[in-house]
């Protein structure tokens, strides 16, 4: 079993390593040299774990789709909406998330193991459409749609907003995107019940959360 958990730390160590070369340098530049260099390890234990430098990528895009933070609330909308407000507080710390995302939109990279942006799209979906059973969706609203949308919307506003000079928080951003979005497809009565602050993702994680204690739904949009 300590050697069972050796080899998961092992590759996990790995994985992190590797991720933050693909955000450092780009899937191109991103060398095994520079991973045993930065982790010490022997070319022979690091192919014990990963036999090339496509199976490191395909292992971190692995942990790009998560629920991690998603607690059930009363309307599946919140839900909805927190998942995208965890992962914008969530991805410029965690250098594997922001490794997946520019994995997905490198051309080599996506071109040799695609991306998991239909993932992305599906957990949502599922999401939205629970919330069209419950009646939280306007009539019009059309749940594939919108997570299809969304995905592609969120993407945008992250990309766009790691360039900007003036160091906008994304977090923020992601909030304003849900604000835009929302009173296109949910009810009124809904949508004054959704917490939409960018704050949300770090409540989900804080430690008030860890310790299991209910994270407000309902602060007025």
């Amino acid at each position: 079993m300590a050697r069972q958990e050796r080899a998961i730390r092992t590759r996990e160590s790995i994985l992190e390593a590797m991720a933050s070369l693909f955000v450092e340098v780009g899937y191109e530049a991103a060398t095994i040299a520079a991973l045993l260099e930065r982790t010490g390890l022997t070319r022979g234990a690091l192919y014990f774990h990963f036999p090339t430098k496509e199976a490191m990528a395909r292992g971190v895009l692995a942990r790009a789709v998560t629920r991690e933070g998603v607690r059930p609330q009363k309307h599946k909308l919140q839900e909805w909406v927190d998942l995208g407000l965890l992962l914008a507080h969530r991805l410029p710390r965690e250098p594997m998330l922001r490794a997946a995302v520019q994995l997905s939109v490198d051309p080599k990279a996506r071109s040799l193991f695609g991306t998991r942006w239909p993932d992305w799209i599906d957990v949502g979906e599922d999401l939205l459409v629970e919330a069209g059973k419950r009646g939280e969706l306007l009539p019009h609203a059309v749940p594939a749609e919108i997570a299809r949308l969304a995905v592609g919307a969120w993407t945008g506003v992250q990309l766009v907003t790691e360039v900007l000079p003036e160091n906008r928080d994304l977090s923020e951003e992601i909030s304003r995107l849900y604000r835009l979005i929302l009173p296109a497809v949910a009810r009124p009565g809904i949508l004054a019940e959704l917490d939409l602050s960018p704050c949300r993702g770090e409540r989900l994680l804080g430690p008030a959360a860890d310790a299991g204690a209910p994270v407000a739904d309902g602060t007025p949009a």
